[in-house]
């Protein structure tokens, strides 16, 4: 079983949060919830949400379904940040000028699998 969560325009540079996405990228689900949810950076409380929402969605995608749901089989099967559109702010600076501020948002895809797509996958 596969599912899949996005957050689109999250506040955060593209730059830092994948950072934070390749800290659980290939993790078993549960022990990449409890990376994030430790982690220093910022950008670690928004990927946690995204992580968390992709095993939400399993979940209800096996329970739709009405196959057996066990958390300890998913794995962070594929994790990525793209780049959303950038905000273009500006700051007065001296002698009349303006100084470009970019307020850089992204794009966080989490999908989570189990391992039976990796081997059904593979051949």
């Amino acid at each position: 079983m596969e599912a899949k969560a996005i957050a689109r325009y999250l506040r955060v540079t593209p730059m830092k949060a994948r950072r934070v996405v390749d800290l659980v990228r290939g993790k078993q689900a549960n022990e990449a919830l409890a990376i994030l949810k430790f982690a220093q950076q910022g950008a670690a409380d928004p990927v946690y949400k995204v992580l968390a929402s992709a095993v939400s969605n399993a979940r209800e995608k096996a329970d739709r379904e009405g196959l057996a749901f066990n958390e300890e089989e998913l794995f962070v099967s594929e994790a990525f940040v793209d780049e959303g559109p950038t905000m273009k702010r500006y700051q007065p600076r001296a002698q009349g000028r303006a100084f470009e501020i970019k307020k850089r948002t992204s794009h966080v895809t989490m999908i989570v699998a189990t391992d039976e797509d990796q081997k059904g996958g593979t051949n």
